[in-house]
């Protein structure tokens, strides 16, 4: 009788996990800040911050100051999660959200190329990074990523995250572009610009998600648009907390990023015709990649 009530209290406390990795997030809305920045479809409505209003049409603010860059001891929690807590935590039921949209896979310098667009202000972006860095860090290195916060009068103020504006990213298996549109501090009721897409990049937005969703994840094969689980588990926290909190899969952060950066990986090995074969083939890895969806 007793270990029924164990594992009943078991598959009760694995359900609320569920429920907090997962349930919906707030929607925003405004105007498309890919669209103001590629300036080829503004007026396009989506769900984005709300003090990015008719605000950023009617005023060209200064060029944003790049943010400090991220801890060392940040970069090394997530750039050094063993396999073993990968594999651990394997596949989330309800992490995710790429799509198969069958999308040709860039290239750059002969390797195939990862493309992130997002902000700084924005803070599913916040959230996604999180798993993106750390899924990244398992085919290449990072340099100067820079630590940051989603806007503070946003849905999920004070997402802590990291920064890829100015960073750069080395990789013998593949090519990572990067778009930070803008930052997080508003000058006179605007978010100062930071980066704008090139026509290539501008051109998959326009195919692929014409509203000008972010974040913008693409691989070729698939895309995500949205954070893979909820923002508001990274409340309150510092990066070194969430850093540390990465390798501890006790805590709603591992099971969120380290499963969010498992699928993320596969997405990866999709297109890296699955190299490194240590990452690709770890039972972590496979296993959330039966989850990508098929078409």
């Amino acid at each position: 009788m007793a270990d029924q009530k164990t594992r009943q209290q078991r598959r009760a406390a694995e359900r609320g996990r569920g429920e907090r990795l997962t349930s919906q997030p707030a929607k925003r809305k405004g105007l498309s800040p890919v669209a103001l920045a590629a300036g080829g479809i503004v007026g396009l409505v989506i769900v984005i911050a709300a003090l990015v209003g008719a605000k950023l049409l009617q005023s060209s603010p200064k060029p944003a100051k790049r943010t400090g860059l991220v801890p060392a001891s940040v970069v090394h929690d997530v750039a050094s999660v063993p396999a073993s807590t990968f594999n651990s935590i394997g596949a989330v039921p309800g992490i995710g959200g790429i799509a198969n949209v069958g999308g040709t896979t860039l290239t750059q310098g002969g390797k195939p190329v990862v493309l992130y667009i997002g902000a700084e202000y924005c803070p599913f972006c916040a959230a996604e990074r999180w798993p993106l860095v750390t899924a990244l860090s398992r085919f290449g290195t990072f340099t100067d990523l820079g630590a940051t916060h989603s806007a503070t009068n946003d849905v999920y103020p004070n997402t802590p995250t990291f920064s890829f504006y100015k960073a750069t990213y080395q990789s013998k298996y593949l090519a990572l572009q990067t778009v930070e549109l803008y930052g997080n501090r508003p000058v006179n009721g605007s978010y100062p610009p930071l980066e704008k897409p090139n026509a290539q990049q501008n051109a998959l937005i326009q195919r692929y998600d014409p509203k000008g969703t972010i974040p913008f994840i693409y691989f070729g094969k698939y895309l995500q648009t949205n954070a893979s689980y909820n923002p508001q588990i990274l409340a309150g926290m510092t990066m070194p907390q969430v850093a540390r909190a990465v390798g501890d899969t006790n805590t709603d952060q591992s099971v969120a990023i380290l499963g969010s950066a498992n699928q993320l990986t596969a997405a990866i090995c999709a297109e890296t015709g699955g190299r490194p074969a240590s990452v690709c083939a770890s039972p972590g890895v496979t296993a959330a990649a039966k989850h990508l969806p098929k078409s």
